[in-house]
């Protein structure tokens, strides 16, 4: 299943990409799910000619509008035994689903979900692009595999997801009016006693490119995550019961320490930057200042270059050189980071189901 919205420009690619899953035609059940009223993503797709295993699916209009709710209608006519989610700009690799598959059939079925990587072509466009395939590196090729492998909670990415259909019907599909609905269904299959792991074959997409696309796609993300917190901590100490107290603190470590790190880090920088300047102007520091400025330096620094080698070191060499320099703007992009987080804060509760698209390109590389 692909949730399409305003996607017209990548129409011809994604039913490309598509075709070319090793997986019997006869097999396959590839439901493109557009808003009815998206005229032109609707005309576009079938201008690309797809073949018999595709259906447009048109959502009805209704509220919200957002990918989830669109999801929830075409899982009811899901005819295959397992489903995998696409989004509108991905290219995945041919053979994802026969490993998913393998993977599948080889374990129990509390493994419910299969996350594959996700690798950005286009890290060399721009430093927003380079940084965004540095964190995505260090995401899907370091910390999910180290949480899959101890059985831990995974915040799942908002493609290429496998499912076993079943489960995902039993545990209720999606949460309609959550913005980052992959983070709440992984988090939630935990809950429920299932487990999700990680597959070898990629998908590629491309990056934003534009500071200002990249701002309100990380704004909704962040607002999504907090919604997602929100909904786990409405009975605080059922959750340590459910899931245990180590995945319990594993979650509140990467969702909430993550909020709360991304909010704060701004007010962690003024403070060293004020601390130092005082230290530079002959202002004494005691000893406890001088303990806590160190502290504060290096948690700063550390945090900076344990990101860069989670990623670094998972890239490929033809990776590396595409982020190159723009490695060393890491700092400003932690800052930009902090204020899409500032800025979720206030539309969490103005407009908390508020949907902020992310416009796609044909890609710009193979």
């Amino acid at each position: 299943m692909v949730a399409l919205h305003r996607e017209s420009a990548v129409a011809r690619q994604l039913v490309d990409a598509l075709t070319k899953l090793d997986w019997p035609a006869s097999l396959l059940d590839i439901k493109l799910v557009c808003e009815a009223g998206d005229l032109s993503t609707i005309a576009a797709l079938k201008a690309a000619d797809p073949g018999p295993a595709f259906e447009i699916v048109e959502v009805p209009p209704m509220l919200p509008v957002t990918k989830p709710k669109a999801l929830n209608y075409a899982l009811a006519g899901a005819r295959g035994e397992f489903t995998v989610i696409y989004d509108a700009e991905d290219r995945p690799h041919p053979g994802q689903l026969r490993e998913a598959y393998r993977r599948f059939r080889s374990a129990p079925e509390r493994l419910a979900c299969l996350q594959a990587p996700l690798h950005i072509a286009n890290a060399q466009e721009s430093a927003v692009s380079a940084l965004f395939a540095l964190e995505y590196a260090g995401l899907f090729r370091s910390l999910l595999p180290m949480l899959a492998r101890a059985g831990l909670p995974l915040p799942l990415g908002g493609t290429s997801n496998h499912f076993r259909t079943d489960v995902l019907r039993r545990v209720g599909g999606w949460d309609p009016f959550n913005v980052t609905e992959d983070a709440d269904l992984g988090l939630r299959l935990h809950r429920l006693g299932y487990r999700s792991g990680v597959l070898s074959r990629p998908t590629i997409e491309d990056a934003p490119v534009r500071r200002r696309v990249w701002l309100n796609q990380r704004t909704r993300w962040y607002k999504g995550w907090m919604q997602t917190w929100l909904v786990m901590m409405r009975a605080p100490f059922a959750l340590p019961r459910e899931i245990g107290l180590k995945a319990s603190l594993v979650f509140h470590l990467l969702i909430g320490g993550m909020l709360l790190s991304s909010l704060a880090h701004p007010l962690i920088i003024v403070l060293v930057v004020h601390t130092l300047h005082d230290l530079i102007g002959g202002h004494p520091l005691t000893g406890m200042e001088r303990i806590i400025l160190a502290v504060d330096i290096f948690n700063v620094l550390g945090s900076y270059w344990i990101i860069r080698q989670m990623g670094m070191k998972r890239m490929t060499a033809r990776e590396r050189r595409a982020v190159g320099w723009r490695q060393l703007l890491l700092p400003f992009y932690w800052l930009a980071l902090s204020f899409a987080a500032w800025r979720a804060l206030p539309e969490l509760v103005r407009r908390p189901f508020f949907w902020r698209k992310t416009p796609h390109a044909p890609a710009s590389s193979p």
